[in-house]
């Protein structure tokens, strides 16, 4: 891919010398940054295949602001999963950061991203900030994209689901081992709710998830609202991880990365949700639901797009 070939080039000339050889002087900033699922092939770098960091990588060659090691992304997210709102650490050329003001910066970046990807806002960070030590992580999904998700369900019932898994757990049921430790804490797992009461979807926030963590629990809390499991058989999964239990994995489309928390990221951008008065409500026929899979795409592209704007205006 061209980024592999322009890896080799080094654009920055060396303009420092330490004890460990020559360094560029930089700066370090964290960048909110946002894309489409769709778009991408997950957010981690791979050779020959469209991916966030890839695309990022891209831009700051073009730039001419690239060094080795400059970018680090806070979360990794997989192919067809959306961000609202995750974070980069950029270390820049200080010859850049400091006669440009983040607004030059922000337009810079986003002149050099390809559409379906934006950078949102610049935090000045410190040397030995690192950016996966966020304080909180938000994610949200869409249950109603999920293939079994019914057509009537019992809202008492999915909230208790959702409470499930609440606290700490080890979720190695719930995840794809990765070789990372299975045991993370939870703060909140709350459904997704119009305004009428409708549940579309959930909110669960955590510091730290593991691989798929979030597309198997969809999955868990869609089998029990439609019966397919019981809540009893969750919590026993839950409970009891060596046990192994395959409740499935929910579709990445479903699935929102949509806020960061980082101490050392300054912004007022707020993790309120967003109002889901206006998505449509799921047919019930097979046929049907795979058509609206597509609208469901294109409405909850529309929510993303509708807060970028907000972000950068």
């Amino acid at each position: 891919m061209v980024w592999d070939s322009l890896l080799q080039k080094r654009p920055w000339s060396t303009s420092k010398q330490s004890s460990g050889g020559w360094r560029l002087e930089t700066d370090r900033i964290l960048v909110a940054i946002g894309y489409h699922g769709r778009s991408f092939h997950g957010s981690q770098r791979q050779p020959d295949i469209r991916t966030v960091e890839g695309s990022l990588i891209q831009a700051l060659m073009r730039l001419t602001w690239w060094g080795e090691d400059c970018l680090e992304m806070s979360s990794r997210t997989d192919a067809g999963v959306s961000a609202r709102f995750n974070l980069a650490r950029i270390d820049l050329p200080h010859s850049v950061s400091k006669q440009a003001t983040h607004e030059s910066i922000i337009r810079a970046l986003n002149d050099h991203l390809p559409v379906g990807m934006v950078a949102l806002k610049i935090s000045n960070a410190p040397p030995n900030c690192r950016v996966r030590n966020a304080e909180f992580r938000q994610y949200l999904y869409r249950l109603e994209v999920a293939e079994d998700w019914p057509e009537e369900y019992s809202s008492e019932t999915v909230e208790s689901a959702c409470t499930l898994f609440t606290g700490t757990h080890d979720f190695t049921n719930f995840s794809r081992p990765d070789g990372s430790d299975p045991v993370r804490t939870v703060d909140s797992c709350i459904p997704w709710l119009t305004e009428d009461g409708r549940t579309v979807g959930f909110v669960i926030k955590a510091r730290s998830f593991i691989w798929n963590q979030v597309r198997r629990i969809a999955s868990a809390i869609s089998a029990i609202a439609s019966g397919r499991t019981s809540i009893l058989e969750v919590e026993e999964a839950l409970n009891n991880p060596t046990e192994a239990v395959d409740l499935g994995r929910a579709p990445s489309q479903g699935l929102i990365l949509w806020h960061i928390d980082h101490p050392d990221f300054k912004s007022n951008i707020p993790d309120d949700l967003p109002n889901a008065q206006n998505l449509s409500t799921r047919p019930s026929g097979l046929r049907e639901y795979r058509r609206w899979l597509a609208m469901s795409d294109y409405q909850m592209s529309s929510i993303l797009e509708r807060e970028w704007l907000i972000r950068l205006n």
